[in-house]
């Protein structure tokens, strides 16, 4: 009987499910919001799992756990660290060597990557300045979407206008006074698209440089890929599947389990 390893991610923002079969191939990919509770996410991910064909509790499957909901999945085999699976799943991506940035809704991971395994890594959980998070509040403020968020910032200018607080309720302070003193709005999603991404280069900076990779929800973002690789000065390869690349590893650590 074929295995397949399953990956269940579940972030702060999102829940991402994989499922890896005995050869490494990818037999499905899923994303749903996580919602306020990591336990109901976790349930909702097993029912689109089953609704794919997939059982985490059959006998041919093994199903691993990882994100910052990782212990809230009863039907995991095992929970494994969000690093090493995004270690893994990136080096299955794009390669065993080079910076592996992943910009989450709480924080953000620089891994550098060596023969296809984590050597060293820097976080950034303290705030929510350069991450998802801080683009979900600047976005509200605005009162756009995050898609229209990059649309205005590609068409605004850096002339004047920053967004230069490190933390999210003083930035979130300036763009009020910036809209309350007339900004164009497409300068000030400018500044708010050149905070995050300065933010995520100075982290960036603790990898082994070049060549960059991005995973994440915001490795969809072509405007913020864009930008981010204009200020580290190198171009940052992304694809289709990067936001999975958690869930992704942990498939092909359960793959791993007896």
């Amino acid at each position: 009987m074929a295995r397949i390893g399953i990956g269940i991610d579940i972030g702060s923002t999102a829940t991402k499910v994989a499922v890896a079969g005995e050869g490494g191939e990818v037999l499905a990919c899923e994303v749903m919001p996580t919602g306020f509770s990591s336990v109901d996410a976790a349930e909702r991910a097993r029912q689109a799992l089953l609704a794919k064909g997939f059982d985490p509790g059959a006998d041919d499957a093994r199903t691993v756990a990882t994100g910052y909901g990782r212990v809230a999945v009863p039907y995991a085999d095992k929970v494994v660290t969000e690093i090493t699976c995004h270690g893994v799943g990136a080096a299955r991506l794009y390669g065993g060597e080079g910076t592996v940035i992943d910009v989450g809704g709480q924080d953000t991971k620089v891994i550098q990557l060596c023969g296809g395994r984590v050597a060293k890594f820097a976080m950034n959980d303290k705030c929510a300045a350069g991450t998802g998070r801080f683009l979900e509040v600047m976005a509200d403020r605005l009162g756009v979407s995050q898609a229209e968020l990059s649309r205005l910032a590609a068409a605004g200018t850096g002339s004047g206008v920053k967004i230069s607080s490190m933390c999210t309720v003083f930035a979130e302070t300036e763009v009020i006074s910036l809209v309350g003193r007339g900004e164009a709005r497409e300068n000030i999603a400018h500044a708010v698209i050149e905070s995050v991404a300065s933010r995520v280069v100075t982290l960036a900076g603790q990898g082994s440089g070049a060549p960059f990779f991005l995973t994440g929800g915001l490795s969809e973002n072509a405007y913020f890929v864009e930008r981010l690789g204009a200020l580290l000065g190198s171009t940052v390869t992304t694809c289709p599947e990067a936001r999975f690349a958690g869930a992704l590893g942990a498939a092909e650590r359960a793959l791993d389990l007896a």
